[in-house]
C-alpha cells in the first residue's frame, strides 16, 4: 500500500533508513580505496571505490521510496540525486581548471574517466527520457517544463558533438592515426563553436557574442549542468509544494467524511 503522507524533498536524500549498509559501504568503499592508492591506481579508481560503497545503500534506499510512494516518486529521487552528483562533477572540474589552475586535459571531475563524448551523450539521453517520463506522469509546473526544454537544448548539444567526434575518428582513422582521441571538440556554444564560426553567424553579431563564443568547453558545460540542476531543483521543489498544498485542500473533506462515517 502507497504512504498517503506527503512526500518530501529532503526523502531523496534523507539515508537514515539505511544507515548500517550505507557505513558498511563507505567503509568497504574507503578500505578499497587506500588499497588503490597504496597500488598506484589513479585517483578516479580510489573515488569510484567510495562511490560504489554508497550506491549499494541508495539503492536500498530508492526501493523503499518505490514501495512506500510508488514508481514516479522512485524515479525523480534518483533522477535528482544522480543529476546532483553529476552537477558536483562539473563544479570540481570548474575549480580545478580557474581557481587550482590545473590544465584542461587534467581538470576532469572526480571521475575522470567518465569524462568521455560517449558517456556525456548517453548520460544526457538518458536524463531527458526520465524528464520526459516524469513530465508524463505530471511534472508539469513552469520549472519542469523550463527543465525539459532546457534538457533538450543540452542533448541536442551532445548529440552534435557525437556527430562530430565520430566525422574525426573516421578522419583521423583514414589518415592512419586510429588511436589518437578526438575529445573535447566544440559544440554549438564556446570558443571554435558552431556559432563562432558557422557561415550563417560568421557576418553577425552572433558570432562576437561573449561567453556564447567565447567560453572554452569546460565552462559550457559548467553552465549547462548548474542549468540543468538547479532547474530539476526547482521544478521537485515547486512540485512537492504544490501536491502538499492539493493534499491540505481536501484534507477537511477527508476528516468530515471519516466524522460522518463513524456516526453512522
Amino acid at each position: 500500500m502507497m504512504s498517503t503522507t506527503p512526500f518530501r524533498m529532503r526523502e531523496i536524500i534523507d539515508l537514515r533508513a539505511v544507515a548500517t549498509p550505507l557505513t558498511i559501504g563507505v567503509l568497504l568503499g574507503c578500505i578499497t580505496a587506500i588499497a588503490a592508492s597504496a597500488l598506484k591506481y589513479p585517483l578516479w579508481i580510489q573515488a569510484t571505490c567510495v562511490l560504489a560503497g554508497v550506491l549499494p545503500a541508495y539503492g536500498m534506499h530508492a526501493l523503499r521510496i518505490l514501495k512506500t510512494y510508488g514508481w514516479w516518486w522512485a524515479l525523480l529521487s534518483v533522477l535528482v540525486a544522480a543529476q546532483g552528483f553529476h552537477g558536483i562533477e562539473h563544479i570540481v572540474q570548474w575549480i580545478q581548471y580557474h581557481i587550482l589552475r590545473w590544465p584542461f586535459f587534467k581538470s576532469s571531475g572526480i571521475i575522470s574517466a567518465a569524462n568521455a563524448e560517449w558517456v556525456h551523450f548517453g548520460w544526457n539521453w538518458i536524463v531527458l527520457i526520465i524528464m520526459s517520463i516524469l513530465v508524463k506522469g505530471g511534472l508539469r509546473n513552469r520549472y519542469a517544463w523550463l527543465m525539459l526544454a532546457w534538457t533538450i537544448a543540452h542533448t541536442a548539444e551532445h548529440t552534435y558533438l557525437m556527430m562530430r567526434y565520430l566525422q574525426a575518428l573516421s578522419e583521423l582513422a583514414a589518415l592512419g592515426v586510429p588511436n589518437v582521441s578526438a575529445q573535447g571538440l566544440p559544440g554549438f556554444f564556446g570558443r571554435d563553436g558552431w556559432l563562432a564560426t558557422s557561415d550563417v553567424t560568421r557576418s553577425s553579431f552572433v558570432c562576437r557574442l561573449p561567453g556564447f563564443t567565447t567560453a572554452v568547453r569546460l565552462d559550457v558545460h559548467f553552465w549547462w549542468n548548474i542549468g540543468e540542476t538547479g532547474l530539476l531543483m526547482l521544478a521537485t521543489a515547486y512540485e512537492l509544494r504544490l501536491r502538499r498544498g492539493a493534499i491540505a485542500a481536501h484534507a477537511p473533506t477527508h476528516v468530515a467524511m471519516r466524522q460522518a462515517a463513524e456516526r453512522v
